[in-house]
């Protein structure tokens, strides 16, 4: 089981917390550092001193870490045309050597977008679909030849599909509750399949799904990472628990239930209930970022009996 660090930035960071953060995580031994892709923070928090943009602080981390991978969940299609986003990405691999993955989704969040004089489009999931047949496309085309695609919403022409990344192939990931065009996407274009916040249950019927659409596109279910994304709260007692709970204004038994929340023991064994439905690699949701003793506790009483 991997165990992957997931930060809000837009609740309130800075370029300098991020990267205390994904030193942190490179030292401890978690797998990637991941952010979300927003510009306004959510529920009561202020989000001072201002938002950062996703693939700029990926740029930065790129630099200034050796080994871990580095990822958004997700970034928002709303955000970035397609075309933009694959020269944007390729060049953060390059920089990273490699270390970079691509989660992509439609975007959701219209109060951003109102915020920042961002189109919010009404059909979103069509747009998402273009957007991933073109950034696949363009970096699947081979040097020295040119891309085309006339879509609905999207029309390139002779595009000398550069640059390429440093990978052979960046990872795709596609997450999401959707029953039946989530699933249809991720057997198409997703090397990964996120769960994010999910109940156990919940995942073993999703995970179904996008592996009945990856037999009914003729790709092996097998061929895909599955994994899911959790808030998670961990303490070394009672007491610790409750204090880190406080600290990120949420209840420990609503944790308990909907994340992973709790004694290191009661972690590991609620992940293993997610191993057991096919899950590999778990996001942890970290919504304190200057506790780091949290990310030591995790790493020391935690991943290592994962590992």
């Amino acid at each position: 089981m991997d165990l992957r660090i997931f930060t809000e930035p837009q609740q309130g960071a800075t370029y300098d917390t991020l990267l205390t953060v994904a030193k942190a995580t490179e030292d401890l031994g978690f797998d990637a550092f991941f952010r979300s892709d927003h510009y306004l923070s959510m529920g009561s928090a202020d989000g001072l001193p201002g938002p950062t943009d996703a693939w700029i602080t990926l740029a930065g981390l790129a630099r200034e870490t050796d080994r871990i991978r580095l990822g958004t969940l997700m970034t928002a299609g709303t955000f970035r045309l397609p075309g933009v986003l694959a020269i944007q990405v390729a060049q953060v691999d390059q920089m990273s050597g490699g270390r970079v993955e691509l989660g992509l989704g439609a975007g959701w969040y219209e109060e951003e977008h109102k915020a920042y004089g961002i189109p919010f489009p009404k059909e979103k999931f069509a747009r998402l679909e273009e957007q991933l047949e073109i950034i696949t496309g363009l970096w699947a085309t081979e040097t020295g030849r040119t891309f085309d695609y006339h879509g609905t919403h999207y029309d390139l022409t002779k595009s000398p599909a550069l640059p390429k990344p440093a990978q052979p192939k960046v990872p795709v990931l596609i997450g999401g509750h959707g029953a039946t065009r989530t699933p249809r996407l991720a057997a198409r274009y997703a090397d990964e399949f996120n769960m994010p916040f999910a109940s156990v249950e919940d995942t073993v019927r999703q995970f179904g799904r996008v592996r009945d659409a990856a037999r009914e596109a003729g790709r092996d279910p097998g061929d895909l990472v599955y994994s899911n994304a959790l808030v998670v709260c961990v303490g070394k007692d009672d007491q610790e628990v409750a204090r880190r709970a406080a600290a990120i204004g949420r209840e420990v038994d609503e944790l308990k239930a909907n994340g992973l929340a709790g004694s290191p023991a009661e972690v590991v064994d609620k992940i293993g209930r997610y191993a057991e439905t096919g899950s590999s690699r778990i996001y942890l949701q970290v919504l304190d970022l200057h506790d780091l003793d949290h990310l030591e506790l995790i790493s020391a009483q935690v991943q290592s009996q994962l590992s």
